[in-house]
């Protein structure tokens, strides 16, 4: 999870709204917020500090929270477009910025599109990212939402709050990782509440904004992933062909928040505002990788039924968690019935996958695991490489209650007492040449 942000308040209109700045870039930009924001259930989103610390190290990234949202302060009626608008200026004289970049975000929007308009002396620049003009269809808007379709939301999303409401629209790759789903069930819960949720959403339904793009004369970069489900890419299309100077980048993918693979995004922000695009070099280190699952999953699920299955799954990623505390790991996500968790030392991995082993027999449940040392790619709160892939196959090789490693894991906790058995010579799916293999034993 990224550093907790130091909070600060201005007053716009009576009204208390919350803010953070993050870097020391030399461009101010305002980031105005989506349907729902708390500025500090943000900074624990998985891959937050990837996103946030990429923009931050090119601008001085200004964030806050709308009226009625997070830590700021929630009148009875969701703010108007001029008086969201007010409050992003509050919020820039609070920090002393004269002239900023706007970036827009999904619901954030319209009222982006707004101040730029209306406020060309404070707006350097404008980005937008997975918004719109215009929410509902018209007769001259044929690709918007229907009313039967915002009402049939709106119903499901009342009845369900408290969990990852609508988490299969919003990011569909991300929507069965416990970890992103629990995220996003607080955030939900923290940013608003389901009245509060419907009135803004009622009143974005009416905001028609088309008739502002052709006035905003700044440079603008509009950027829409190409499969996303939550603001489909003809509304992008549609704001990119009214605003004179544009620049308009259609990005792959299916997601509309931007936590898989943020580098896809802020890529195109940083060479729009400065000019030049970020070289990759991506953060590698040696790590020892730890995959576990557990055995005939499917069928036992099958037979306890979701709740009786959901319960023994809380109760085996409590395990799990404590043992990898114990041992100093890392858990890097969970996988349905498994974990991808990393140690900085092989011998703490080994005793965390015999303990955890033996811990989940009191559930009735075997797992396997599986144990690779090499060099591993950083990717926010991910990983990746073929150390992980080598990982993921020792571990799909394993028994049940068995912990299988890697020669090099063998090797280099040589000296420690650890015993091993034999296992043989093993040809890994997708990984090249033979791999000799060897059980942890007890």
């Amino acid at each position: 999870m990224a550093a907790l942000p130091e909070i600060g308040y201005v007053e716009s209109d009576g009204v208390s709204l919350a803010y953070t700045v993050v870097g020391e870039g030399p461009i101010d930009l305002l980031s105005i917020p989506g349907f729902v924001s708390h500025l500090e259930v943000l900074w624990e989103a998985p891959g937050a500090d990837r996103y946030f610390g990429r923009l931050a190290s090119f601008s001085r990234l200004i964030m806050f929270d709308k009226r009625g949202q997070g830590l700021s302060d929630r009148p009875p009626q969701p703010p108007t477009l001029e008086q969201s608008a007010a409050d992003a200026l509050a919020v820039l004289d609070a920090v002393g910025s004269e002239r900023a970049a706007i970036y827009g975000v999904s619901e954030g929007g319209p009222m982006s599109l707004l101040l730029a308009a209306a406020h060309p002396e404070r707006v350097s620049e404008l980005v937008l990212y997975g918004t719109y003009a215009r929410l509902l269809q018209g007769p001259d808007y044929p690709e918007g939402i229907s009313p039967e379709q915002l009402d049939a939301f709106l119903t499901f999303a009342k009845k369900n709050w408290g969990g990852p409401v609508g988490l299969n629209i919003w990011a569909p790759s991300l929507s069965k990782d416990e970890t992103v789903q629990r995220w996003w069930a607080k955030l939900l819960r923290m940013g608003t509440s389901p009245a509060g949720a419907e009135a803004v959403i009622r009143l974005y339904s009416e905001i028609d904004a088309r008739h502002v793009l052709p006035a905003i004369t700044q440079p603008a970069l509009v950027l829409h992933r190409s499969g996303d489900i939550a603001t489909p890419v003809a509304w992008g299309r549609a704001i990119a062909a009214a605003i004179p100077n544009v620049k308009y980048v259609e990005l792959p993918g299916d997601d509309h928040l931007p936590l898989r693979d943020p580098d896809q995004i802020v890529d195109e922000i940083e060479e729009f505002l400065t000019g030049a695009r970020h070289v990759h070099d991506p953060d590698r280190m040696l790590a020892t990788v730890m995959f576990t699952d557990i055995i005939d999953s499917t069928r036992r699920a099958a037979d306890m039924g979701d709740r009786g299955w959901r319960e023994l799954l809380g109760r085996h990623d409590a395990l799990m968690r404590r043992e990898l505390e114990r041992h100093r790991g890392r858990e890097v996500k969970t996988m349905g019935d498994g974990f991808l968790a990393t140690f900085d030392g092989p011998a703490r991995g080994i005793q965390c996958a015999r303990s955890v082993t033996e811990a989940v027999r009191d559930l009735g449940i075997e797992i396997r695991a599986g144990l690779h040392t090499g060099e591993v790619e950083v990717i926010g709160d991910d990983i990746g490489g073929i150390a992980v892939n080598i990982g993921a196959r020792v571990g799909a090789a394993a028994g049940p209650g068995e912990v299988l490693v890697s020669r090099t894991v063998t090797d280099l906790v040589a000296g420690s007492g650890i015993e091993f058995a034999d296992r043989g010579v093993h040809s890994l799916k997708g990984v090249p040449g033979d791999w000799h293999l060897y059980a942890v034993e007890a």
